[in-house]
């Protein structure tokens, strides 16, 4: 019984990450030179970090992928799903040997650990704008955004996750099923 506890636990702060990204993605955007960007990034890098490798990753990607239905681009969903799965499944296993030391982790290794994350990010929106749609090497004008949406995305996770690793039942309730 205290299993299937933990796994509907789970399976619901996984919902309520996965309605965070697709609502910070949405709502909260502003203007780039190269066009807009959103803090979403961040949702899903603290799903992963927050919820484990596995249950972040569906997390950031469903969330992700509803963003991009409800805002009209269904051609962005399969690559998103699977792009920003990727960013919190990574962030989270990069995450794991850390958490297992017990040490605090500072913000500036925390940010380390998400910059692979990140390189996903911007080298899979690349390739899948330039061999999955066919825009070939004019996918390229989006990098300079994605390197912004980025940087914001790792500074908020940063911030949010620092905050939220203060509270001392995060890991120990919230990595159980990983």
């Amino acid at each position: 019984m205290k299993k299937r506890n933990e796994t509907i636990r789970m399976l619901v702060l996984s919902a309520m990450f996965a309605a965070l990204c697709c609502v910070t993605t949405m709502l909260v955007q502003f203007p780039t030179v190269a066009g807009y960007t959103n803090i979403g990034e961040g949702m899903c890098l603290l799903a992963g970090l927050v919820l484990g490798p596995w249950y972040g990753f569906f997390a950031a990607g469903i969330g992700s992928g509803l963003a991009d239905l409800l805002a009209g681009y269904a051609h962005y969903v399969p690559g998103t799903f699977i792009i920003k799965g990727l960013v919190a499944l990574v962030a989270a296993l990069l995450l794991r040997p850390m958490l297992k030391t017990g040490e605090k982790i500072p913000f500036w290794r925390l940010a380390l650990i998400e910059l692979p994350s990140e390189v996903i990010m911007v080298a899979g929106y690349f390739g899948y704008k330039a061999l999955i749609l066919g825009k070939g090497l004019a996918a390229a004008a989006s990098i300079p955004n994605n390197l912004v949406q980025a940087a914001v995305g790792i500074v908020l996770s940063v911030v949010l996750y620092t905050a939220l690793a203060k509270v001392p039942e995060i890991h120990k309730a919230f990595w159980k099923g990983e």
